[in-house]
């Protein structure tokens, strides 16, 4: 079997039945109760990766509190709470609303960003997080804000390209109803991410584990967590959706999650293995130009 045709589990050097978990938490730096949550959810609970909103107050914590842990950046155009916002680092007037700060919304990005203004983010997002000092596992997007965009997503797997990084991509029914395809074209450039994607944001995260985790196909699957402590900090700023991270941290914590994945032989991974693979695949194509030329 050639690299080509063998499958992604494969290719990180496992058996082609078995069944690889990423369990991420999203939204690392967004507050001090997300990052002791998330920080609690990989330590003790059943998380293996985060990514890191770099435009928040509570990144520097954040960066402190998960060095060694394997984390990645969590590109963000967005700052949807009404009373709690952040700006971008470039000062971009594209990428901001009438108030000053990042829109609110997914649609407000795309009417307003300049992909230009973009880029220069998402590139300065990234380089701010290893100046920091992260070892960055792989990149994702807050809200899909540059997923869903055609513009937008072109920038996104240039990052992945520039920076060596694996990406999270939509699964394969949500890209089918897209207006362009997603997966492929990454896929063509050599890039590496899950053959799946488990975030269906209002459905109990518990609920969607203890119903898919027995179904997976061979390969590697991410579900996503956005674990918050439950308190003053997070009531003061999420006044809408506070209960869907607190019962992700609840779900991050729960035995009976972890005795599942045990029991249904699934492997949690993060995306080191994932970013590992695709830095070799790089070496190795690169080899194989230069032997070629």
């Amino acid at each position: 079997m050639s690299v080509c045709d063998a499958s992604l589990v494969e290719r990180l050097g496992y058996g082609p039945s078995d069944r690889l978990v990423i369990i991420n938490c999203d939204d690392l730096g967004s507050s001090h109760a997300a990052n002791l949550a998330s920080l609690e959810a990989m330590e003790r609970g059943i998380a293996t990766s985060g990514t890191l909103m770099v435009p928040c107050p509570w990144a520097p914590e954040a960066v402190e509190l998960f060095t060694g842990r394997d984390v990645g950046v969590h590109l963000t155009l967005t700052a949807e709470y009404p009373g709690y916002r952040w700006r971008s680092l470039t000062g971009a007037a594209s990428l901001h609303d009438a108030e000053g700060f990042l829109p609110r919304t997914v649609k407000e990005v795309r009417s307003r960003a300049d992909p230009a203004d973009v880029r220069r983010e998402c590139r300065a997002q990234i380089e701010q997080a290893l100046v920091w000092g992260v070892d960055a596992t792989h990149l994702d997007a807050h809200m899909g804000a540059v997923q869903v965009d055609e513009r937008f997503f072109e920038i996104y797997l240039e990052m992945a390209e520039a920076f060596r990084l694996p990406l999270r991509m939509l699964g394969p029914e949500v890209d089918a109803r897209l207006s362009f395809r997603s997966r492929a074209p990454a896929a063509a450039r050599g890039l590496v991410f899950p053959d799946a994607l488990f975030a269906e944001w209002g459905r109990p995260t518990a609920e969607q584990m203890r119903t898919e985790f027995p179904k997976l196909p061979p390969g590697v699957a991410e579900f996503l967590l956005h674990p918050v402590h439950d308190g003053p900090e997070l009531r003061g700023y999420d006044l809408t959706e506070a209960e869907i991270r607190v019962a992700d941290q609840a779900c991050a914590m729960d035995d009976a999650i972890k005795a599942l994945i045990a029991a249904e032989g699934l492997k949690p991974i993060s995306f080191r293995p994932l970013r590992d693979l695709q830095r070799g695949d790089a070496t190795a194509a690169a080899t194989g130009v230069l032997a070629a030329s």
